[in-house]
């Protein structure tokens, strides 16, 4: 898997709850393009849950919507809103394990409307949720203009599954 670099990184205003490494109470995702698909490992903690050690399923509609959205930014490079969202909450996700993995991948391309389908795995393997995201996508140059979209980068080196659970939370990103 390669590691992507998040093009709006120190960005003045830049805040994502999703993904901006600056923002102290958002979820800090990370990505990786695998293939056809975007990846990203996530560390629950306690403060991400709604019943005891269980995390809570607005935040697994946060994670879910922002793997999906890098399918858009990343693997066609350009920006999108979300229009619908369906969920499906299979079983519990544990705040005690040590990490669960999302992945993302693109279902279909109609004009300008992309399915994207999302996965939320267990660090046992196990899929625990799964969503459907409707994005309007934009021209790219619309993108541009009125978004802010900087087309993304990944780094040279390949890693591994194990290195991507692994790596360093504090890295530069």
């Amino acid at each position: 898997m390669k590691r992507i670099i998040n093009p709006w990184t120190h960005t003045p205003g830049y805040n994502c709850f999703g993904c901006s490494p600056d923002n102290p109470i958002g979820t800090q995702m990370r990505f990786f393009e695998d293939g056809d698909s975007i990846v990203s490992i996530w560390r629950p903690t306690q403060n991400h849950q709604s019943w005891i050690n269980t995390l809570h399923g607005g935040i697994q509609a946060v994670l879910l919507d922002e793997v999906c959205g890098w399918v858009v930014f990343h693997l066609l490079k350009t920006a999108g809103v979300t229009a619908k969202m369906e969920m499906r909450y299979l079983k519990p996700v544990s705040t005690l394990q040590d990490y669960i993995k999302l992945r993302a991948y693109l279902k279909e391309m109609r004009r300008n409307v992309a399915i994207v389908q999302g996965e939320l795995y267990g660090a046992d393997g196990q899929l625990l949720c799964e969503c459907t995201c409707t994005y309007f996508t934009f021209p790219q140059d619309k993108a541009k203009e009125t978004m802010g979209y900087v087309p993304s980068q990944t780094e040279e080196r390949d890693y591994t599954f194990e290195e991507c659970v692994n790596l360093d939370a504090d890295a530069p990103i």
